[in-house]
């Protein structure tokens, strides 16, 4: 592709720290001491207490819920947006919990949040809600109500590293927060994700569910100490609190993630102005150009269809493909995740008929590569030929 998705994410400074590194006579590979200056330095950065660094966004996902299934065993309702990526819906699904769908606001391409509102119950558990190719998907009245209501707020910020709500970080509202570290993100560690949090009890809860749910992974020496008095016929080192799994990263995950969090806040400056330089160029008659800009943190150019227009979106697909552009059509996740197959037992049949916003994005919105070293001219080619179907 002459116009691919992302470009160079991983660069030669990078490759060089790992070089070193390995190196040495004996370097450890697995968790240890790099994984941990990484966690307490994203912490910085965000603003949160604490943060766990796991293999994938996916996986920060299944321990979100995991930690929800230990504050609700009972099971409830967890609010999810139809326009996401497949394992916050699956995530919910293997946690035992019912997923309660919103359709999207079209400025932001997260879940509207009077449709939010409308669906709280005393079955809420959670509001699981997913900040769009780096757009602000929150707002005051949202926050307001689920402070008020006591619910548990989780976002998912995998695509939107360092997008702000009112200057504050995204992922420093919540309860949990998940990120993601897969190659085309803002940063990465190859493949990674991160679980944030400010309560204490939720961090020792990840960082066990992470590795097994052993005992030994827990900061808190009296709560460990508990455990083992509580179990003296098991080894210390080997006590299971919970039934978990192991979602760990490693060592060379972590020199990544050191490394490009360094660069994270000028290269979202960049993406920016690539994306503002998209916005302003592509013909507005044609594509929507109106979202919502504030806080944003652009993951890719939203290229989305004013009105819906099959012959000419068959058309834009075919210059594109001809062009050497690559793009990914639905947006988010690939579109309606109420489509999927997985679904198909979950939800009544047509459902996703019930949600004409995320519907118009199904068929008709795509999103293009935009990253850091995109030039000028590359951003203003992609919209000439854009501008030309």
């Amino acid at each position: 592709m002459k116009y691919p998705l992302m470009r160079n994410n991983i660069i030669r400074e990078d490759l060089d720290l790992i070089i070193k590194y390995l190196q040495q006579d004996d370097p450890i590979l697995t968790q240890s001491k790099n994984v941990d200056y990484f966690e307490k330095e994203w912490s910085e950065w965000l603003g949160v207490k604490h943060s766990v660094f796991v293999n994938s966004g996916s996986s920060a996902n299944l321990i979100s819920m995991a930690i929800l299934k230990i504050l609700y065993p009972k099971g409830g309702e967890v609010i999810v947006p139809p326009l996401t990526w497949v394992s916050d819906i699956s995530s919910v699904l293997q946690n035992g919990f019912t997923p309660v769908f919103v359709d999207i606001d079209l400025d932001s391409l997260a879940m509207n949040s009077k449709g939010i509102i409308d669906k709280l119950s005393e079955k809420t558990c959670a509001v699981f809600l997913t900040h769009v190719q780096g757009f602000d998907g929150l707002t005051d009245e949202l926050i307001k109500e689920l402070n008020k209501r006591k619910i548990p707020f989780i976002e998912d910020v995998c695509e939107s590293h360092g997008a702000q709500h009112n200057k504050i970080r995204l992922g420093s509202f919540g309860l949990i927060s998940n990120f993601s570290f897969y190659y085309a993100h803002h940063m990465s560690t190859i493949e990674g994700g991160m679980i944030c949090t400010n309560d204490s009890d939720i961090y020792e809860q990840a960082r066990m569910l992470r590795s097994h749910g052993m005992v030994r992974e827990l900061k808190n020496s009296e709560s460990k100490r508990k455990y083992q008095e509580e179990n003296p016929y098991l080894n210390p080192d080997f006590i299971f609190s919970l039934p978990a799994y192991n979602l760990r990263n490693n060592e060379i995950g972590g020199i990544l993630g050191r490394s490009q969090l360094k660069r994270l806040d000028s290269n979202i400056v960049k993406r920016n102005n690539n994306f503002k330089l998209f916005l302003s160029k592509i013909d507005s008659s044609k594509y929507k150009t109106d979202f919502k800009i504030d806080g944003c943190s652009n993951y890719a150019f939203n290229l989305i269809l004013k009105s819906q227009d099959n012959i000419f979106v068959k058309k834009l697909m075919n210059k594109m493909k001809d062009s050497g552009i690559e793009f990914r059509r639905g947006s988010a996740g690939g579109g309606n995740q109420i489509r999927q197959p997985y679904l198909r037992n979950i939800v009544p049949k047509d459902y996703h008929e019930n949600f004409p916003n995320v519907e118009h994005i199904h068929f008709y919105g795509f999103y293009i590569g935009n990253f850091p070293d995109l030039k000028e001219n590359e951003v203003n080619d992609i919209c000439s030929i854009l501008n030309s179907v």
